[in-house]
């Protein structure tokens, strides 16, 4: 089927964070360690693709570099090109992305980003493709095609949204989940969860490269893994159960395990920052993400003594809510 003569289409795909077992969705771990498993929440912070129908025979691609090509092999972005190649869109269009968070900093831009285009190209086809399914093809694209070492929660939370569970198997099979959280649970961790910038930027596969690697040798790094699994399962248990006290301190518990992991030097100044949030009243917190720097998620009850903690230590706060939909187009024309 031919790229059709619609004039506009604008995907919108939530960032993520990440509430327990984050590390265990990549394949050098679950393809070897019985499986993986965490709970992830999509945010109302997003990236915007927008696809026009293009009268001129080339790729007209904008993102934070302008690329026009004939043919998709020749695109300079990696992620567009096996974008491009997979969906089989060769020419006639222009592609733009624009994002509320810049790219690095924690909350699965790259996945979202993969899942928006796809979903865009998608719809400028014309093609039936379930969220699902653009999850597995975004997967393919930045793990079988482009060899990165990220692993597979990005791209199935942006698609689907929501509070949801994610198995990992180890035939590389994934099996998505909502939680049973009541309305009141939902809405009191809405409130309660708060986002700070470090003001670092740093690429999850740079850290994710070293981690891979290790877990296939470390039995030290699979064993912290391991915990890290078992609490995903029980932060999925405390949020069902509505007990967002102990999933604060869940939170510092995973923080534990990663900084043992990957004691850097930015991970120890994270550190410092979390135990002053801690004791501003926060129940817990943790670095959002597999890089080594991006956002700092806590719970708190008392969000007044836990903002000034913050801004006194040069964090901006950035707000949020709980995205419900996954991908979705928001403009067809």
């Amino acid at each position: 089927m031919g790229i059709d003569d619609r004039s506009v289409i604008i995907t919108r795909t939530p960032l993520r964070i990440t509430l327990g077992g984050g590390g265990t969705d990549l394949p050098s771990y679950y393809r070897r360690h019985n499986g993986g498993f965490l709970v992830a929440a999509a945010i109302t912070k997003y990236v915007f693709i927008a696809v026009n129908h293009n009268f001129d025979d080339g790729l007209l691609l904008k993102y934070s570099q302008v690329e026009r090509v004939s043919n998709p092999r020749d695109a300079q972005h990696r992620l567009l090109r096996e974008i491009l190649l997979v969906t089989g869109v060769e020419s006639g269009i222009e592609l733009s992305s624009m994002a509320d968070i810049p790219a690095g900093t924690g909350l699965g831009s790259s996945g979202a980003f993969t899942v928006g285009a796809l979903k865009a190209l998608r719809a400028h086809r014309r093609d039936v493709v379930s969220n699902l399914q653009l999850a597995e093809e975004a997967c393919h694209i930045e793990i079988d095609r482009l060899s990165e070492p990220v692993g597979k929660q990005d791209q199935y939370i942006a698609a689907v949204g929501g509070i949801t569970a994610l198995e990992f198997h180890p035939d590389d099979s994934v099996v998505v989940a909502g939680l049973d959280v009541a309305t009141d649970t939902r809405h009191r961790l809405e409130d309660n969860l708060l986002l700070f910038f470090t003001g670092i930027r740093r690429s999850a596969s740079d850290v994710l490269a070293i981690e891979s690697s290790a877990t296939r040798s470390d039995k030290d790094l699979a064993a912290n893994l391991d915990a890290v699994k078992s609490l995903g399962h029980d932060a999925a248990h405390l949020l069902e159960k509505g007990d967002l006290d102990d999933f604060g301190e869940l939170l510092t518990a995973q923080w534990d395990l990663k900084l043992h992991r990957s004691p850097t030097r930015v991970h120890r100044q994270v550190d410092d920052w979390i135990r002053a949030g801690i004791n501003s009243g926060a129940a817990g917190g943790k670095l959002v993400g597999a890089g080594d720097g991006g956002f700092l998620l806590f719970y708190a009850d008392n969000k007044t003594a836990l903002r000034e903690t913050m801004t006194a230590a040069g964090l901006d706060e950035v707000r949020f809510g709980i995205d419900y939909l996954g991908t979705s187009v928001i403009v067809e024309e």
